[in-house]
């Protein structure tokens, strides 16, 4: 390998910045995700904080029905450049029945950000994505939101987070008052202060004045009583707060706190200035050779994401794919490790959000688009060199299920289409009965609004109108060994047996109790919660 490569790859690696965005619903998400861009210079105006009827689409919610309720969910990747920086932004899902793209998300990035309502705390959602967080040793840097507004103490905010989570604190920054009285945050990095400019609303980046902890000019601009309060709690965190640890911040044992609001920007660009410092480079991943570093010579990378109808016009099926190794480049031919076929790369696309342009190289850490023929499925793996095969990323059991009904037989082919598109897209999960008669396909959902989704995406982007038939059950398990285990238990009572999409038994009860006397009865029998995806995924023999 060329000495010059070789050092172009790692100059790429060195300059690239990965991350994902976790959050409980309404926390600021979207908010924050938009007014890192705006300072990133990928946008020049956030949306106007008005009615939601008027306010202008947020960027990263570009599906229509997001539009409508308000609500992200689906993952987007939003890429653009900040001082120097190449940084892939991952934007996933708040909401809990969308947990599967967030996870699938998740593989994909290096490091994660955890949004925190100042006034809730750690809320239910987030303590779940924290939980994937740390089994994947994803640094996690901490976003405490809404300080305009009335909220719960810093210090209090801190002791929940390593009281219930485990993880050590280390605050950046330290918010000066709050509500009507947050007049900025002291940066402990730079020891200095920061007072921004109240606005009506963030759509433009903020003004700020920075003035040393110091300067006798500082109780002039706080009044004596949050001047006083400030130098008081700096003692304290000096005095009780653990030292700085990057090593620690990398293997998520510790995490940096910020604290801000994303709507008026308060905080903002200290954070993504902190966060671009910290934050883990691109990282190696494993696979079936072993760990694989970001700067071996060849390329390799794997998909962590199937869209339909990103452009409605065009019906087009996008797959994204995280470069792992090497460098890629536009028309390169790879092999495709789950079928063995040799794949030609064409018109690969940067992505952000809805909106693309062609590019004509890529690095260990970017993500890419790729136009998607029905070639790729999640987690499968591309690679030039030597064969190799990135760790499956495996799917939640689904908790609600139900026949998905087509009631205009003249619909079938694009209801056919649709639910294909939908399944390789990992919108839901599909099954089906073993029963011959019983050809409707079964919805298998995490959340109500997973189905919900796929309703209105078959009827606004395939034009096809569809009825649900819920089915009583709350539990599905794979049976480990395939249909000659399931013959050999005999005949089991209280669920029933689907096939999943590549043929494999699944088992479903009605509720928690149902499984467990089956699995007290039935010792010999392994029934497995999770199954994996991709390159993993293939029908038990």
């Amino acid at each position: 390998m060329p000495v010059e490569l070789q050092t172009e790859i790692e100059q790429a690696v060195a300059s690239r910045r990965n991350f994902a965005i976790i959050s409980h619903p309404d926390a600021g998400k979207t908010t924050l995700t938009e007014k890192l861009l705006l300072y990133g210079g990928a946008i020049h105006e956030a949306g106007a904080v008005k009615a939601r009827r008027e306010q202008r689409k947020a960027t990263s919610d570009w599906m229509e029905m997001e539009q409508q309720r308000g609500i992200s969910i689906t993952s987007t990747v939003l890429q653009f450049i900040y001082n120097q920086f190449q940084i892939n932004l991952l934007d996933t899902p708040g909401h809990q029945d969308f947990s599967e793209d967030t996870y699938r998300t998740l593989a994909a990035a290096d490091n994660s950000v955890m949004l925190i309502d100042a006034a809730k705390g750690l809320e239910p959602q987030t303590r779940k994505l924290f939980e994937v967080c740390q089994l994947r040793s994803l640094p996690i840097f901490t976003f405490v939101n809404k300080l305009d507004r009335p909220g719960r103490d810093a210090f209090e905010l801190i002791d929940e987070i390593e009281q219930e989570l485990g993880l050590q604190t280390y605050a950046v920054n330290w918010p000066i008052g709050m509500g009507d009285r947050f007049k900025g945050v002291f940066d402990r990095r730079q020891g200095k202060v920061h007072l921004f400019e109240r606005r009506s609303h963030g759509s433009k980046a903020a003004g700020d004045t920075v003035i040393e902890l110091d300067d006798p000019r500082l109780e002039e601009y706080l009044d004596s009583e949050l001047y006083h309060q400030l130098k008081e709690e700096l003692e304290i965190l000096d005095e009780i707060g653990a030292e700085f640890d990057l090593e620690r911040v990398h293997a998520g044992k510790m995490t940096p706190i910020f604290f801000g609001s994303a709507m008026t920007n308060f905080g903002v660009e200290l954070f993504l200035k902190a966060f671009l410092e910290y934050a883990q480079m691109p990282e190696s991943h494993n696979s079936s050779l072993g760990i694989i570093e970001p700067t071996y010579e060849e390329f390799t990378g794997f998909v962590f994401k199937l869209q339909a109808n990103m452009d409605p016009k065009h019906r087009d099926r996008v797959a994204f794919i995280r470069v792992c190794t090497g460098k890629f480049e536009k028309d390169m031919t790879v092999q495709h490790a789950r079928t063995g076929k040799t794949v030609r790369l064409s018109r690969p696309q940067k992505l952000f959000a809805q909106g693309r342009e062609s590019l004509d190289e890529a690095f260990p850490g970017d993500i890419i688009g790729l136009n998607n023929p029905g070639v790729f499925a999640i987690g499968d793996t591309i690679y030039n060199g030597k064969k190799l095969e990135y760790e499956g990323i495996p799917c939640f059991s689904p908790e609600i299920f139900a026949y998905l009904k087509n009631p205009n037989p003249s619909k079938f082919k694009q209801f056919q289409k649709g639910i294909t598109e939908l399944r390789e897209e990992g919108a839901i999960q599909v099954m089906y009965s073993t029963d011959d008669f019983k050809r409707d396909p079964i919805l298998a959902a995490v959340g109500q609004l997973q189905i919900e989704v796929v309703q209105f995406r078959l009827q606004n982007e395939y034009n096809v109108e569809t009825r649900i038939e819920p089915l009583p059950y709350s539990v599905a398990r794979w049976v480990h060994g395939g249909w000659d285990a399931l013959e050999k238990a005999g005949r089991i009572f209280n669920s029933i047996s689907v096939k999943d999409n590549w043929g494999r038994p699944v088992l479903l009860f009605k509720n928690e109790w149902n499984l467990r006397q089956v699995e007290q009865d039935m010792p010999e029998l392994k029934l497995n919660s999770i199954a994996p995806v991709g390159s993993g995924l293939q029908p038990d023999k």
